[in-house]
Formats: C-alpha cells, sequence, structure tokens
C-alpha cells in the first residue's frame, strides 16, 4: 500500500517515535495524542480494518494485545491502569485504514465519557 502511512512507517520511508520492534509488529508514539501516554501498535503486514481480519489472523491479533500489555509496564503504567483500544471504519472512529491498537494511559479512563 504505497499511500497508506503505517506501511511508510513499517518500510522505514517515515521515521516514528518507535517503542518497540518485532517480527510482527511496530509500536510507536501517537503524533497526535489523546492521553500523557498514546501509542500506537501496528501490523508489519497491511490489514484495512477489522472487517477484514480472518480466523488465521487471530495470533496476530493476540501478539498486539501482549505488546501492548508490554508497553504499558514499560512505561511504568500497568499497575496503574491502561486502555486498549481499536476503531473499525470512520464510524468507529479510525482514521488511518491500517489496523492498530491504540495504548492510552496517564489519564483518567471513565465510562461513559464525559
Amino acid at each position: 500500500m504505497t499511500d497508506c502511512l503505517f506501511c511508510k512507517m513499517v518500510q522505514g520511508e517515515i521515521k516514528p517515535d518507535t517503542v518497540m520492534e518485532t517480527e510482527d509488529l511496530i509500536a510507536f508514539r501517537d503524533l497526535h495524542p489523546q492521553a500523557p501516554t498514546h501509542i500506537l501498535v501496528v501490523p508489519r503486514r497491511h490489514i484495512r480494518t477489522l472487517n477484514d481480519l480472518t480466523p488465521a489472523d487471530a495470533g496476530l491479533l493476540g501478539k498486539m494485545v501482549l505488546a501492548g500489555q508490554q508497553i504499558a509496564r514499560q512505561e511504568g503504567i500497568a499497575e496503574a491502569g491502561y486502555r486498549l483500544v481499536m476503531n473499525c471504519n470512520q464510524g468507529g472512529g479510525q482514521t488511518v485504514f491500517h489496523i492498530h491498537l491504540h495504548l492510552l494511559g496517564r489519564r483518567l479512563m471513565t465510562w461513559p465519557p464525559g
């Protein structure tokens, strides 16, 4: 995907503020953070939306969640608490169409918001 922002980051064309890299994933600080800690966990393989996942992708999703957990520990927010969020399509808040997991922390997360 030549026009995908996250694919450009995965390929090294754009250099994000990387906090973790594995064979399957890259994690970096969000450029427009919604919380004091806001890190995106992105698979190296382009998958447009959550609707495009298949049962074969279950392991990849597990790796994304475990990476979020590990990064929360590295960032010192695991014990205080954090949020992991994935958005799907425009109506669900997705703005970059390459699946990604948001790790949010260092801000009180209440539900419902407001």
